[in-house]
């Protein structure tokens, strides 16, 4: 996620870092490139094939076309980056639920244990959700929060945070059968337990279910062909200003499908995608801060205004 202060309109018609520039700054050279092939080509293309000449008009209505196109689908990619942002501040909300929940438990002489036993499986569950979304390996992070009986059991697993809640759910239970829950308590709790596991669900589905292949195939052709046939419509009515009309009318449809394609996979690592780092970093100061128990690891910092 990129983390930058508010700029003058002035300033950021200059930024550099956090703009999609450097990911389309190839392309962009190849329609400046292509423009000035057509300026100097003009009057010859004019004089031997003045039939075959394109104009403005076409690319008018592809253009418009082609808009309504990438707006479509970068309203379908921030859909899902919206969603998984709100199942993230659900699992927040979920997990402080849970804890607050558990604070009326009473453990005779082992309270303090239990609670942090709570919170440190709760903290794993984030930490577990957040390297299965981005294919990661979660050892380290599990390693500091769970007990080896649990971690070497979780390890073995190809679905962590299930193993890491099924746990948590087990030790809850023993609990609620010894009589430090009431059954109205643990009612409650178990719907928490419902709810954590209902995140995790969507998201894997979220994960697990990209934007269509052919569809991502089809908007990057249509945009990369109008982009290199337009400067030769253009030639022919506005002459030395094609380069920089055809390059600025290509920045905005390149940086259009190249926001659409961050944003399409919000768990990942680009620019603009979720700051799952900080995310788990925040659930777990929440929760420990409830209990009174150290957080583990440090707090992600931003690098390069980049927030992972």
């Amino acid at each position: 996620m990129i983390i930058r202060p508010r700029h003058h309109w002035f300033r950021l018609l200059f930024v550099w870092r956090g703009s999609v520039l450097p990911d389309i700054i190839g392309r962009l050279l190849l329609v400046l490139f292509v423009s000035i092939l057509a300026v100097l080509s003009r009057e010859w293309w004019m004089g031997a094939h003045a039939d075959s000449a394109l104009s403005i008009p076409p690319f008018t209505l592809m253009g418009v076309a082609l808009a309504i196109f990438l707006g479509f689908r970068n309203s379908v990619s921030y859909e899902r980056f919206w969603e998984a942002r709100k199942q993230w501040g659900g699992l927040l909300v979920a997990a402080r639920t849970l804890v607050r929940q558990v604070g009326s438990v009473t453990v005779d002489g082992q309270k303090p244990v239990f609670l942090l036993s709570v919170v440190r499986a709760v903290s794993a569950f984030a930490f577990a959700l957040k390297h299965q979304l981005r294919q990661s390996d979660a050892s380290h992070d599990l390693a500091l929060r769970l007990d080896e009986p649990l971690l070497s059991q979780v390890n073995q697993a190809a679905f962590k945070p299930q193993i890491i809640l099924r746990a948590l759910s087990d030790l809850l239970a023993d609990a609620a059968r010894q009589g430090a829950l009431s059954e109205t308590q643990w009612l409650a709790i178990d719907k928490t337990l419902t709810v954590l596991g209902d995140t995790s669900g969507a998201c894997e589905r979220i994960a697990s279910t990209p934007i269509p292949y052919t569809y991502r195939v089809l908007m990057t052709r249509t945009v990369m062909v109008y982009c290199m046939l337009l400067p030769i419509g253009l030639a022919t009515s506005i002459g030395w200003l094609t380069p920089l009309i055809a390059t600025f009318v290509a920045y905005t449809f390149l940086a259009l499908e190249i926001i659409g394609e961050q944003i399409e996979e919000p768990f990942g690592t680009e620019p603009n995608d979720l700051a799952l780092d900080a995310m788990c970093h925040t659930i777990e100061l929440s929760v420990c801060e409830m209990v009174g128990a150290d957080v583990l690891g440090e707090a992600p910092q931003a690098r390069n205004f980049i927030l992972t």
